[in-house]
């Protein structure tokens, strides 16, 4: 049975590659991580990292053995937290990403209520682009994301929907389309959609920005965008036109850029997302509070 130390020293190893940084990161020393390592090797019967003078590597059964512990050792240490919450109640720190002006104000309220049941527990607000919410999730930069749905993946936990808005697109001004009072998604085939860079799910990606339409029309991509002002920019720039909810009329409203409902879609929806593994006291409790929030404003 590996010890604790050793999960840690082998699992950082495997993510930074680097004796010095594995050391800062455990807050030991070179040489113990280095006889740490040794010592499970010998234990394998076989070398888990190549080392040179110039860089480390995980060997193929270092590699194996990095697949096989590292999500063990992620409901290892979730449950040790769940554990620990139980015993002590809701303390520590909660790191809670959002994506957009709207979903920011929206978490500002959760965080009041949050807060006022658990005064012991910090809640620290980040912003995040769509593409950095489930990379941020897998890296454990942040324990929870609220952003838009669906994320259909078996790592991350979707909790209850907190908003459902009507969808529009954001067309520009002068687009012959802008004319009309509303769209349809089959409109859609007859401008650019712009994209959205980076790794976003691809279950979002299809309710969001489709290839076709519902009965088949193909949709032209136009330019991708790395944030939502970056979107409407090029949408005001006429490069193509981008779905968004309601929210977009009050929060971003421009000269450049016309804001018509679809007839025929159905609505956006937000909510918090969590690693699977990683689901604590701590995430069900602020997911519960930004749910009383939401229902409390109905």
């Amino acid at each position: 049975m590996l010890e604790r130390h050793e999960f840690e020293a082998f699992l950082t190893l495997a993510e930074e590659l680097h004796f010095g940084r594995t050391a800062e990161r455990l807050h030991l020393s070179t040489a113990r991580v280095s006889q740490t390592i040794r010592n499970l090797e010998r234990r394998v019967g076989s070398p888990l990292f190549k080392r040179t003078s110039r860089r480390v590597e995980l060997t193929a059964i270092g590699r194996q053995l990095d697949e096989d512990l590292r999500p063990t050792w992620a409901r290892i240490t979730a449950a040790l937290e769940r554990a620990i919450d139980a015993g002590r109640g809701i303390t520590g720190l909660l790191r809670v990403g959002f994506v957009g002006a709207a979903g920011g104000q929206l978490l500002v309220g959760a965080t009041e209520v949050f807060r006022g049941r658990h005064p012991d527990c910090d809640v620290q607000i980040r912003e995040a682009r769509m593409s950095d919410a489930l990379p941020w999730l897998r890296d454990a930069e942040v324990d929870v994301v609220l952003a838009g749905f669906p994320t259909q993946d078996p790592d991350i936990a979707m909790g209850p929907v907190l908003v459902r808005e009507a969808r529009f697109l954001a067309l520009p001004v002068g687009h012959r389309l802008a004319r009309q009072a509303s769209v349809s998604v089959e409109d859609m085939a007859r401008i650019k959609i712009l994209q959205v860079a980076g790794a976003v799910p691809d279950s979002w990606r299809d309710a969001h920005t489709p290839d076709t339409t519902a009965t088949g029309r193909p949709i032209e991509p136009g330019p991708s965008a790395a944030t939502f002002q970056e979107a409407l920019t090029l949408v005001g720039a006429d490069q193509g036109a981008f779905p968004v909810g309601a929210h977009a009329r009050r929060y971003h409203a421009r000269p450049d850029v016309r804001y018509l409902p679809f007839h025929d879609a159905p609505p956006v929806e937000w909510g918090l997302l969590w690693r699977a593994d990683a689901e604590t006291a701590r995430v069900r409790a602020f997911s519960q509070a930004a749910f009383n929030l939401t229902r409390s404003h109905r």
